[in-house]
């Protein structure tokens, strides 16, 4: 948390890209996935102490090579009845070789 008692940006940035990753992987097994980018990178709301997240991970495109994800994330504090849209992103891994090269996704 910063000196304000809301949550660093980059931790939510991370989370994003690992709980994307992990679904690209679920979803599309035996790939080596890397991320090449985010979109429009803006909160919505800080993210206060105590806040319960939830992602949504939904795959939008895939192609021969590289497979998207948009990515919601929602809070919810224990008082409220109602979850907030805290953030959300488009977020492009592509399916690499060993060398780096692009692959076909299988």
């Amino acid at each position: 948390m910063n000196d304000q008692g809301s949550l660093f940006g980059g931790y939510l940035l991370k989370w994003i890209d690992e709980f994307a990753y992990i679904t690209a992987c679920i979803e599309h097994p035996g790939n080596r996935f890397a991320t090449i980018g985010l979109k429009n990178v803006e909160f919505h709301h800080p993210i206060a102490l105590g806040e319960i997240l939830r992602f949504q991970v939904t795959q939008t495109r895939k192609g021969n090579t590289s497979v998207q994800y948009e990515v919601q994330v929602y809070g919810e504090k224990e008082a409220a009845s109602a979850e907030t849209s805290l953030f959300e992103t488009t977020i492009t891994f592509v399916n690499v070789q060993q060398d780096g090269g692009k692959a076909p996704i299988c």
